[in-house]
């Protein structure tokens, strides 16, 4: 039989507040175990959550971009369960009365584009975490984390594919980045996923048994972790059995997922009510000095960079990767009037250069005036492309602008008729032979005749003048 997979994911996404949802703690990663905590996020008797503004703005953010409807009004509940690294014994979340809801974000898959809806985006706190002695039979609790805001980000189960949930995966992830609402670190927990993953054959309307995928921890492992399930549970109904509803953990180094519990379901939580904390009343004009404040988003800058750079779709792509390296792209095109040619300085050698040095664009030692200053270089021909690579390695290596490198290393490309005439005229007085066979049809000696003159000029004639002058000295 053959069958269809229905993935939905839910997202977690820490924001980028110094403090944290409901006291005024850090949220800075690394701190030693237990020294960004306070009675408020221990869940100390007594004490009173207060509601940090900022958070509730950056949540809005990534539900304007996602095209979510705001309420009005919303509301925290308690989520309640029991485990080592919540000390309060629940979660502040949002359960019945969530900030946004019913929204999308558009995914490009196999050449076409396709629509995932977002079932809602709700505001919460994160947990602490434990961690397990690997030598003795303890573990430790560090509840810096806890308190951390988060939001979560509900999609719809439109996902038919693991390629899809992973092209979804990245539109959240860009978004967000983009938005400078969360810095996207998987391996730090700052953007984690769950994935709910059932198939049932194909045709039919109603959905299978799902399961929940918990432990991934890079897009790679989501779409991995995705393909084995799908492929686990085909096996099972295929040999007559049944799907168990059930939580998961992927194991990446077997490549395998693992049972961890039953599913819970909602009333398992036992939400009610957050009692220390009113409702939040959203109006209309605060959402409008939200909207204004948002960036210019990941697909709208890629097609803008299509229809006005008149630049490729791929070229597009990459250079609207991170806001950061778009914006260095644009600098460059606005200083050097050459949107092509900068693309290609920026996708080559540039991000080569980051890319071995696992460095950001923001720490690039060439600095977008200084690539725009080498492109105009190369266009009034004081430096040949060859040189130009040579010299842009350079300028990254010492951060330098070019003209000072060209001035110190005579790095300047011959342009004098007079000079570069006298060069070629020694090269063909040298090399007899390949000129006779040259006058008698074997034209492909040209290259020879190039090679020798930019082997004496050290790379730094005019090529387009050495091909005219050669063509007429070699006829004779």
């Amino acid at each position: 039989m053959e069958y269809e997979p229905v993935i939905g994911l839910e997202v977690h996404a820490q924001l980028l507040t110094n403090s944290k949802i409901f006291c005024g703690c850090s949220t800075k990663f690394g701190g030693s175990p237990n020294s960004h905590t306070c009675p408020v996020c221990l869940g100390m008797p007594g004490v009173l959550p207060v509601l940090n503004k900022m958070v509730v703005e950056y949540a809005m953010k990534m539900a304007l971009a996602t095209a979510c409807g705001i309420n009005g009004e919303c509301s925290f509940a308690r989520k309640n369960y029991f485990y080592p690294d919540l000390p309060k014994g629940y979660q502040i979340s949002q359960y019945a009365y969530p900030l946004a809801e019913h929204g999308h974000v558009d995914i490009e898959v196999n050449g076409g584009r396709k629509r995932i809806g977002i079932t809602r985006i709700h505001m919460e706190e994160d947990a602490g975490k434990l961690m397990h002695d690997e030598h003795n039979p303890a573990s430790y609790v560090d509840l810096n984390r806890t308190g951390v805001p988060l939001i979560e980000i509900v999609s719809e189960p439109d996902m038919r594919s693991s390629e899809e949930a992973a092209a979804y995966l990245k539109r959240l992830h860009e978004t967000l980045v983009y938005l400078d609402i969360c810095d996207g670190n998987m391996e730090e927990g700052s953007f984690r996923c769950d994935a709910n993953v059932s198939i049932r054959p194909k045709g039919r309307e109603a959905f299978g048994t799902r399961t929940e995928l918990k432990n991934m921890n890079s897009f790679r492992n989501v779409q991995r972790a995705l393909e084995y399930e799908i492929k686990r549970q085909q096996y099972i109904l295929d040999d007559g059995g049944a799907v168990v509803q059930e939580t998961r953990l992927w194991d990446d180094g077997q490549g395998v997922t693992h049972s961890m519990r039953s599913k819970e379901e909602a009333h398992d939580y036992r939400y009610f009510p957050d009692p220390d904390l009113v409702p939040v009343a959203v109006n209309g004009a605060w959402i409008e000095k939200v909207k204004e404040g948002l960036p210019e988003l990941p697909l709208e800058k890629r097609e803008r960079f299509v229809r006005e750079y008149q630049i490729p779709p791929y070229d597009a792509g990459v250079l609207t990767a991170s806001r950061a390296l778009a914006d260095y792209y644009e600098e460059v095109v606005r200083l050097s009037g050459q949107p092509k040619i900068a693309s290609n300085w920026v996708m080559g050698d540039v991000l080569r250069f980051l890319n071995e040095e696992k460095r950001d664009i923001r720490k690039c030692p060439v600095k977008a005036s200084a690539l725009a200053a080498m492109i105009g270089l190369i266009e009034k021909g004081t430096i040949s492309g060859k040189m130009a690579k040579e010299l842009i390695e350079e300028m990254y290596k010492s951060g330098r602008p070019p003209e000072a490198i060209i001035k110190e290393k005579g790095m300047v490309q011959i342009t004098d008729e007079g000079a570069l005439s006298g060069t070629i005229a020694g090269v063909i007085a040298a090399n007899p032979e390949q000129l006779a066979q040259y006058r008698a049809g074997k034209e492909k000696l040209f290259g020879f005749f190039v090679g020798q003159v930019m082997k004496a000029t050290q790379g730094k004639a005019n090529p387009p003048l050495i091909n005219e002058l050669l063509k007429k000295m070699l006829a004779g």
